[in-house]
């Protein structure tokens, strides 16, 4: 019995072995999943966006330059108005009783450039006769000379009393439009948006400082202004097209197009860490949608640049990779040796593409412009090619060139393959 017993050792050893040789034989890697996609020829748009609040185009601020009782008011909050109509009176009282004296200054002095033109006229006579005496021997020269120095005297009299009536009447003047300043009128068609001061207060006129009474708006052109990063603003140019969605109306969206690009930028925490740059951008509205108000919160949509027939992949499909890990890296040669390694790693953008064994191989490309969901390629990959889009953490940071890949399956576990 005890050859029987060495055989079952033997097969017992030989079972071991072979296992173990199984174990230690290598092994293909596993195969990563992954979902695929192919790239395709399309067109993009480059898309700008920002917020930003609407806001009328056009809008001014009533206020007086004179001072005075605020007797009426013809208009309210919302009132529609247009260029010229009336929309309150300041007391004109004071303001009436001077005109009348400034016209009363006024009359008193053309009538003293009246006197003193007759006095011209006759000393201007007077010199004429007595010149013609002194030719005839019958006035002395000191006669003639008195007479030429009173014409002179008389008519410098008409010349200062046209002085005065010129001040007269420009005194005048700015009575009348100190009057007429009294009563308020719209400098422009649009609504009334907002009412300062009511009936019986005191309007306070000044040169240096404005004592607003009313808000006009011109409402049938609205605008939205935002602010775009540096590195945008550079694909803006008056006359882009535009998209405008007010949050207030969910749902809708409005036309528009760039009307304005600041020259100017707004820099934020400048010298810090945190330091921002953005330049002003306003979008004005085709037409005025109904029940879109100034102030209300909106949100734009600019298409800056538009590319037809080229290679488009999702957006998520790109990304980066050391150039060192890249198959095609190779090391800079300085002096006989290589190079010193840079502090900052190069980063490369790729896209891996699955070829015909199912496996990925990494490809340099060159990008352009990107839309919200795909980017456009410029050199690197052809249309039809199949490439990786996910997942993100998958794609960034675990995919590796010549790993084999198979794509998940369709309604999770147990599910049919795609």
């Amino acid at each position: 019995m005890k050859w029987w017993k060495a055989a079952i050792a033997g097969g017992l050893f030989l079972g071991g072995a072979a296992i173990t040789a199984g174990g230690l034989k290598d092994r293909p890697p596993p195969m990563v999943e992954a979902q695929v996609t192919k790239a395709r020829k399309g067109s993009i748009t480059r898309t700008i966006t920002g917020a930003g609040k609407v806001q009328a185009t056009t809008t001014v601020k009533i206020s007086s330059s004179l001072s005075g009782d605020l007797m009426e008011l013809l208009v309210k909050e919302g009132d529609r108005v247009t260029k010229g109509q009336v929309l309150g009176r300041i007391d004109r009282k004071r303001y009436e009783a001077t005109v009348k004296q400034a016209l009363a200054a006024q009359n008193a002095a053309r009538s003293d450039m009246q006197v003193a033109q007759v006095e011209a006229d006759r000393t201007t006579a007077e010199l004429a006769r007595v010149e013609e005496l002194g030719k005839k021997g019958l006035a002395s020269a000191a006669e003639v000379e008195q007479a030429r120095a009173a014409r002179d005297s008389a008519v410098a009299r008409v010349s200062a009393a046209h002085q005065r009536l010129a001040q007269s009447s420009a005194v005048y003047d700015e009575a009348q439009t100190s009057l007429s300043k009294t009563t308020m009128l719209s400098p422009i068609d649009g609504n009334v948006i907002e009412l300062s001061r009511e009936v019986g207060e005191r309007v306070r006129g000044s040169d240096l400082s404005e004592d607003v009474v009313m808000t006009i708006a011109a409402l049938n052109i609205m605008e939205v202004k935002f602010e775009v990063g540096e590195h945008e603003v550079v694909h803006l140019k008056p006359g882009q097209p535009a998209e405008i969605s007010v949050d207030a109306l969910e749902g809708e969206s409005y036309q528009g197009s760039v009307v304005e690009i600041a020259q100017k930028a707004l820099i934020k925490n400048p010298g810090t860490e945190a330091e921002v740059t953005t330049f002003p951008v306003t979008v004005a509205l085709n037409s005025r949608p109904p029940r879109v108000l100034p102030g209300m919160s909106a949100e734009v949509r600019i298409s800056a640049e538009t590319r037809d027939d080229t290679v488009l992949v999702p957006i998520q499909s790109v990304t980066v990779r050391p150039e060192k890990s890249l198959p095609d890296y190779k090391p800079a040669v300085e002096g006989g040796g290589l190079s010193v390694a840079r502090r900052a790693e190069t980063l490369a953008k790729v896209v891996f593409v699955v070829d015909a064994d199912n496996k990925v191989q990494v490809r340099r490309v060159r990008t352009g412009i990107a839309s919200d969901t795909d980017l456009e390629i410029l050199e690197g990959i052809q249309p039809e090619d199949k490439v990786v889009e996910g997942p993100y953490r998958t794609l960034s940071k675990e995919l590796k060139h010549g790993d084999a890949i198979r794509e998940p399956q369709q309604g999770g576990p147990g599910g049919k393959k795609s």
